[in-house]
């Protein structure tokens, strides 16, 4: 550092007819644009040395352009400003703005090496699996923490240069101590950001729930979009967005259908006649269940689940590999099931008694030769 001073002192007294601000305003363009140019033209070459590389270099060469270039700035900055001739107070000025943008240097550099990290580690996972209950587990994790890293970082980052301040020296250290009135002030009306933030490492370390979880929150149902570091997005099955808290989740009870695996087991109600054929209805919803591709091959039943006055409760289980497919296969079974009871046993629909009697009576007259009537009180054989 001192031999490069040095130097740019020698190259200065070359331009000693020059006026000491003229000399000053020269030395500190060129503190600027010449980093400018270097760091564009390693930085292309660079690009150009990982294209073939694995992801972790071309990460490292994308992410570092900026805090590079910064780096190049502060540097050459500070050798300008330690060797062009401006007054003391001047000087303590620019070494006050190097110092801050240091601070903020070693922040930057601190994210982007915990977001390059971040995308290598979730490289090996992939949430379009069939079984992405692991892949979801640490993606949820990774996002949550690195947010959370994100958010700490850029607090501490700020308190340090606040404390670089004389006049508002206090608030830093209520940033990172909290101590005094004012930290007392600033951590209340933080509250709310705190307790997101808190709620957002419980999120990652208990994982009640995770991206691409299936949930049924607020009386709605839907997957686990996105999850920031104060809010959660859920995607309803008719592509709404609901937005809620991440302390709803630890506060809040709440569905979770994918907690441990995807598959899921639906439910369907028909309601029969009680002369219905059970265990024709049962051969058959295994036979239907058999020949559908949203079937997991584990669950299938048929129960009587209840008997009412004029119906009986008919209770159908299926399982899927997943909530969507489960949805969709139950809707299929209601529908063949319904067909299949129409077309062979139209009886064991739900009917009143008293409608079926009279139906009869009238398909009995229709069958009658014409002139012929039914002798007035007679009632149909199969109506009495």
């Amino acid at each position: 550092m001192e031999d490069v001073v040095s130097v740019v002192e020698q190259a200065a007294e070359q331009l000693s007819w020059l006026p000491d601000w003229a000399v000053a305003a020269l030395m500190f363009a060129a503190a600027v644009a010449a980093p400018l140019l270097v760091h564009g033209r390693i930085f292309r070459a660079a690009q150009r040395a990982v294209e073939s590389k694995s992801l972790f270099w071309r990460s490292l060469v994308s992410r570092t352009e900026g805090p590079t270039r910064l780096a190049l700035l502060v540097f050459t900055l500070s050798v300008a400003t330690a060797a062009a001739p401006v007054p003391p107070r001047i000087e303590d000025r620019l070494h006050h703005g190097l110092l801050v943008a240091f601070m903020v240097l070693v922040g930057w550099a601190a994210t982007t090496a915990l977001h390059i990290w971040t995308v290598v580690h979730m490289r090996r996972f992939k949430l379009d699996a069939e079984d992405n209950l692991l892949a979801r587990k640490h993606f949820t994790q990774i996002k949550i923490l690195e947010r959370a890293g994100v958010t700490l970082a850029f607090v501490v980052t700020l308190a340090a240069a606040l404390m670089t301040f004389d006049g508002v020296r206090q608030y830093g250290v209520s940033l990172l101590a909290s101590a005094g009135a004012a930290g007392l002030i600033l951590g209340l009306a933080m509250q709310p950001v705190l307790a997101n933030l808190v709620a957002g490492i419980q999120l990652a370390i208990t994982q009640p729930i995770r991206i691409e979880d299936a949930i049924v929150v607020e009386n709605e149902w839907g997957w686990v979009e996105e999850i920031t570091s104060t809010y959660v997005v859920v995607r309803l099955w008719d592509w709404r967005r609901l937005v809620l808290p991440l302390k709803y989740f630890i506060e809040q009870p709440f569905q979770n259908w994918t907690r441990e695996g995807a598959s899921v087991i639906g439910t369907v109600m028909i309601y029969c006649d009680h002369s219905a054929p059970i265990p024709v209805m049962r051969a058959k919803l295994e036979e239907i269940v058999q020949e559908s591709p949203l079937w997991d091959g584990k669950v299938v039943n048929l129960q009587v689940s209840d008997a009412l006055e004029h119906t009986i409760q008919v209770r159908l289980l299926v399982s899927a590999g997943n909530s969507p497919k489960a949805w969709d296969l139950r809707c299929e079974m209601r529908e063949k099931m319904i067909a299949f009871l129409n077309a062979e046993h139209p009886y064991a629909l739900p009917r009143y008694r008293a409608d079926l009697g009279r139906q009869q009576a009238v398909a009995e007259e229709a069958k009658a030769p014409r002139g012929s009537t039914t002798p007035r009180g007679a009632q149909p054989a199969a109506a009495a």
